[in-house]
């Protein structure tokens, strides 16, 4: 009898030893992941489809947000304090709020120059950069000294981030770099894949003339080919007067223009009005992950922006032209 309790006891034992070293074999591994922070979603999925298990991401701005306003709570310092890399679009896209963000953490580690900060933009072929004087430019609204910083929206630019993004990974956790780059490998596949049928969808739609509310659009624009002839705003981040939208009207119905593009979180009013006299249609896109229902990560974003723009083309009676390959 005392052979059959001893030997229970030592079983009890021995399961409690074996479940407590599993728990904290769980515990270390989680405890582990690296820890991602970046300035918009767009560069937070791709950081999750490079890191894949290893990583823990978390985006500051949303996809609804206006990525050059956005609120630095102190609990985005907290996540910062305790971040193993921070990724941010750069060219002073974030200049407003990052800095203090940064700055607030005290985390040497993401700092710039630090092993854990990322700038996405390294190696981009900017698009609109300024020629003028730097102390002139305020005078032409929201001009960005470095060139337009919304690179993200060129899906071939997405795989130089991804290669950004795992050079920064690897620094932080070099025995894991043959699994980081797999997953580049996989993701750059994909966006191969995929770009083939966007540009096959608007490849019909080529030269096709649009108006925007506000320049987010050039590389978007660049890569699928249709062309944007003119903003809502009559200067970056300056909201359109009375008088200005009577020249857009006048223009957009002189070259018999019917869509105008805006981003969700800028007024709709002034788009609106726009396409009252213009007999013109008013498409949201989505200008990050998460912006509009659907456009869910970085590959159904341009699903989403692509798809809505030929269905509006399609509403506004514009036809498609015939193409051979």
């Amino acid at each position: 009898m005392k052979i059959k309790i001893f030997i229970s006891t030592l079983l009890c034992f021995s399961f409690f030893l074996i479940s407590n070293v599993i728990f904290h074999l769980n515990y270390s591994y989680a405890a582990k992941k690296i820890k991602i922070v970046t300035s918009i979603p767009d560069l937070a999925d791709i950081a999750k489809k490079i890191g894949g298990d290893r990583v823990e991401v978390f985006a500051i701005a949303a996809g609804y947000q206006d990525p050059h306003f956005v609120d630095a709570k102190p609990s985005y310092i907290i996540k910062l304090q305790r971040a193993d890399v921070f990724i941010q679009v750069g060219l002073d896209l974030e200049i407003g709020w990052v800095p203090s963000l940064l700055e607030g953490s005290r985390n040497k580690k993401i700092l710039w120059g630090g092993p854990g900060y990322v700038d996405a933009s390294r190696g981009i072929e900017l698009l609109q950069v300024p020629t003028t004087d730097p102390a002139k430019l305020r005078a032409e609204g929201d001009i960005h000294i470095y060139g337009n910083p919304h690179y993200w929206l060129d899906p071939l630019n997405g795989k130089i981030i991804a290669e950004n993004i795992f050079q920064g990974l690897t620094r932080i956790s070099p025995e894991n770099e043959t699994y980081f780059r797999q997953n580049l490998e996989a993701f750059e596949k994909k966006i191969d894949e995929k770009l083939q049928g966007w540009l096959e969808q608007m490849r019909p739609y080529s030269g096709t003339q649009i108006y925007a509310y506000h320049n987010s659009w050039p590389y978007f624009e660049r890569r699928f080919g249709f062309k944007i002839a003119g903003y809502i705003e009559p200067k970056p981040g300056i909201p359109p007067s009375p008088k200005y939208l009577v020249k857009v009207i006048r223009d957009m119905k002189k070259r018999g223009i019917k869509i105008i593009i805006k981003e969700p979180y800028y007024p709709p009013k002034s788009s609106q009005l726009v396409a009252k006299n213009t007999g013109a249609i008013v498409v949201e896109l989505a200008p990050m992950v998460g912006g509009m229902p659907g456009a869910d990560d970085y590959f159904s974003l341009f699903d989403y922006n692509i798809n809505k723009l030929i269905e509006a083309f399609k509403k506004a009676g514009i036809e498609p032209k015939h193409t051979s390959n």
